[in-house]
Parts: structure tokens; sequence; C-alpha cells
């Protein structure tokens, strides 16, 4: 019988391998980037410029102030369009994507290799995604 794992084992291995994903290029490279915004005037007076316009978006769409909503919302959009227009920003955001697909595919590939695991262990058919209880309780037997 192979070994069972209790849970705070595979607490300690997941926090292994968060320890590997946040020493990966992808993620060296965010924290650049993300230096680089944080170090640029220009960026944060437009950053906070564009917090301050999002709130009064949301008390004009609460007061029901249709048309100042609009034109808050023209401001947000040309402001957010500024900043996504300076390279280190769209560099940054490349670099949020790479590390949440990095993410995505250790979350995917633990839920298929644990999905494989336990239909191997059952003697199931991986081809078919199918368990061995399954597979033993639903095979066609052969009229008599």
């Amino acid at each position: 019988m192979e070994k069972l794992y209790t849970k705070e084992e595979i607490i300690k291995k997941a926090r292994e391998i968060a320890h590997m994903i946040a020493n990966t290029e992808q993620v060296e490279f965010f924290k650049r980037a993300e230096a680089q915004i944080n170090e640029n005037q220009k960026i944060r007076e437009k950053i906070a410029s564009l917090k301050s316009l999002q709130t009064q978006a949301v008390n004009f769409q609460m007061y029901e102030k249709e048309r100042a909503l609009a034109i808050i919302e023209g401001k947000i959009e040309t402001i957010q369009a500024e900043i996504d227009e300076v390279p280190i920003v769209q560099e940054f955001k490349q670099s949020q994507i790479d590390v949440n697909q990095l993410l995505q595919l250790v979350s995917n590939t633990i839920a298929n290799c644990v999905t494989d695991e336990i239909i191997e262990s059952t003697g199931g058919d991986v081809q078919r995604g199918e368990t061995g209880s399954y597979v033993r309780n639903t095979q066609h037997k052969p009229l008599q």
C-alpha cells in the first residue's frame, strides 16, 4: 500500500512549490516592472487621478447622475489609455498574465494528476476518465 499523506504534509509541499514559483523568471520580471512603475512619478500621478475619478464615478452612479457619470467615465478611459500606452505598464500587464498562466498551469497539472492517480489506483481507464468501479459496474455482459 502506498504511503498516505497528511494535510500538513501536503500544505508543506504546496509552500515549497509556492517558493519555487516566487523565484521564477516570470515573477522576478513582474517585481522589477512593478518597481519601475512605482518609481515613475508621472505614472503614479495618473494612477492617483484614475482612482479619484473612479471614486467619483461610483458616487455619481449611486446618486444616478448619468450625465456626470458619462463625463467621468470618458476621463477614466482617457487616463487608462494614457497609462496603458507606457511600455513598462504593457510589460507589467504581460508579466501578470505570464504569472497567472504559470499558476493556472500548476493548478491544472495538480488537478489532472490527482484525477489520473485516482483512476489508476482503482483499476480504471485513464483514457476514458472512468474509475475502476465504474468500469466494472457498467461493462456490457453477453446475453445468455
